[in-house]
Parts: structure tokens; C-alpha cells; sequence
């Protein structure tokens, strides 16, 4: 009897969760509400605090080591800062393998020459050059970042508790301003009306779906940093 072949069969393509993530509608993977939207505000957030320490780290560490040059102190204290800088850049990788989707390669690991050799280490020093150039940046975006997320959400949500004002404060709406001059005329402006109320929440509407799109062009700035300063 004669036996017929079977086709050969081609394995199937692997599809990463990033690949697959990203065939997702851009509305839908990329909106205020997706959760790769809340990542890269968390990443946003948790940088804040991490730039604090690693700025202080960076800082206090180098001006301790310089001052110190001129005696033997000094290069322990500088091999000290380049060590700590790496573990800090290994944490800042997977952070940002973790909340950004980013794949990076671990800069080469020093040899064991001592504290010569570890005061040659360039990928050390660009980890050191990370703390300090992102620093003001990260403070940056976390501000931006947090005004534009509290504001968005708090006027596009107005129509919900608007009438908290008159009900329970005595105001006649959502006060905007209220301020007398020094000439003595007094300046106030309330959102009463429904009209009013829309408009404003309208406007928050656009501070929401603007914010995703604020966020991530503020951390392409974070991964170019990290492929530059962190990686191999």
C-alpha cells in the first residue's frame, strides 16, 4: 500500500504579549482608561521618589569622592558611587521593562581588576550621568503629570457633584475666582448654569484624553535615556 506524506507543518508564528498588545485599536490600547495608560503614569510617579534618592546618591557621593582625590579616601568612595550606580541602573531597567514594555541589554559586567579598573568603568559613570541629567526631568513630568490627571479628572466629573456647592457650601456654583481689589470691587465667578457645567466638564473631557498622549511623549524621553545612559 502506498503511504502518502504529510505536509510538512510550519510551527506558528510566536506572538509576544507586546505584539499583540500592540495590534490592539490605538483608542483602545493608548486611552485614559487603558491599562498601558496607568502604567506609564505609574512609571511617571514611581520615578519621582527614585530620582530623589538617586540624585542624592549621585551627588553626595561624587562631591565626597572629589573632595577626597587628592588622598586614598577618595577613590574608594568613587568606586563605591560607580557599584551603586549600576545597581541603581540594573533597578531603573526593569522598571522600565516592567511600566514602559522595554527591552534592554545589561551594559558588560567589570572585571576584577580592583579599584583601577572600576574607576574605568564607563558604563558606571553614564549610570551616574543618568541620576543626574534625569533628575529635573523626571520632577518635571511628575508635576505635569499629576496637574493634568487631578484637573482633567475633577472638571470632567463636575456635572456629578456640582450640586454639593449650593446644597452644602453656600455657593451658587463651582467658584473660579472671588477676590476684591484694592479699590475695593469685589470680583467673583461661579459655574451655575448648565451650560456652564457642560462647557467646563467638556473641556476637562479634552485634559483626559490629552493626558495619555502627554504622558507618552514624556517618556520617550525616559526610554532614549535609558537606551543611551543604562544599556549595552
Amino acid at each position: 500500500m502506498a503511504t502518502v506524506d504529510a505536509p510538512p507543518t510550519c510551527p506558528l508564528p510566536h506572538v509576544s504579549e507586546e505584539s499583540a498588545f500592540s495590534e490592539r485599536p490605538a483608542v483602545v490600547r493608548r486611552g485614559p482608561l487603558a491599562a498601558a495608560t496607568w502604567r506609564e503614569i505609574g512609571y511617571v510617579f514611581s520615578s519621582f521618589p527614585v530620582a530623589i534618592a538617586g540624585f542624592v546618591f549621585a551627588v553626595t557621593l561624587f562631591s565626597a569622592g572629589a573632595g577626597l582625590a587628592i588622598t586614598v579616601l577618595g577613590l574608594p568612595v568613587l568606586a563605591v558611587l560607580l557599584a551603586g550606580a549600576r545597581l541603581l541602573g540594573a533597578g531603573e531597567r526593569g522598571r522600565a521593562g516592567a511600566l514602559l514594555g522595554m527591552r534592554t541589554v545589561a551594559p558588560a559586567p567589570v572585571g576584577k581588576g580592583g579599584i583601577k579598573e572600576r574607576l574605568a568603568d564607563v558604563a558606571g559613570w553614564k549610570a551616574v550621568l543618568f541620576q543626574v541629567v534625569m533628575f529635573p526631568w523626571r520632577i518635571a513630568s511628575f508635576v505635569v503629570t499629576l496637574t493634568f490627571l487631578a484637573t482633567g479628572w475633577v472638571v470632567a466629573l463636575l456635572p456629578l457633584y456640582a450640586w454639593v456647592f449650593p446644597t452644602f457650601v453656600g455657593w451658587p456654583g463651582y467658584r473660579l475666582f472671588d477676590f476684591t481689589t484694592d479699590a475695593g470691587v469685589h470680583h467673583a465667578y461661579y459655574l451655575e448654569s448648565p451650560f456652564q457645567i457642560g462647557a467646563a466638564s467638556l473641556l476637562g473631557i479634552g485634559l483626559v484624553l490629552l493626558t495619555p498622549v502627554l504622558v507618552r511623549a514624556m517618556n520617550r524621553v525616559e526610554r532614549s535615556a535609558v537606551r543611551g545612559l543604562l544599556a549595552g
